[in-house]
């Protein structure tokens, strides 16, 4: 799927959106093309992406808050939650690029990708912002 995103990349600048220097920018309100409705998808996930960010480092502070109270014997919770989001990453990319599966080979592939992306990435986001929180 790395290999499609790129590809993307790649045909972005051929079609005349990114060859005008962004002279004629993406209308994410009503996309009409293909390209629009991809990278309006790929400007979502960047956000919901950058929003994760944001909300992991409050994740980190509350588990290196929790740690304070352990015992020698116990895993540290900085330790467990960073282990939970590097499993979680590689579970994201490929529940996506199985969900892409449908438009296999289409110009719409990419466009499913972020989509799932931006989906998954918002829901673990409110999975770290509830663990944040608590308590």
């Amino acid at each position: 799927m790395r290999r499609s995103v790129l590809a993307l990349l790649i045909v972005l600048p051929a079609t005349g959106w990114a060859a005008k220097g962004m002279a004629q920018p993406l209308d994410c309100v009503s996309p009409t093309t293909q390209v629009e409705m991809t990278g309006c998808a790929a400007r979502a996930y960047e956000a919901a992406d950058a929003e994760l960010n944001a909300v992991w480092k409050k994740a980190m502070a509350k588990a290196r808050d929790l740690d304070h109270y352990i015992g020698a014997d116990e895993i540290p919770a900085v330790t467990i939650l960073r282990d939970a989001q590097r499993a979680w990453i590689p579970y994201r990319d490929q529940a996506c690029e199985a969900e892409s599966l449908l438009a296999r080979g289409g110009t719409l592939q990419s466009q499913l990708f972020y989509e799932c992306l931006t989906r998954l990435t918002r829901t673990r986001t409110e999975d770290l912002a509830g663990f944040a929180t608590e308590y």
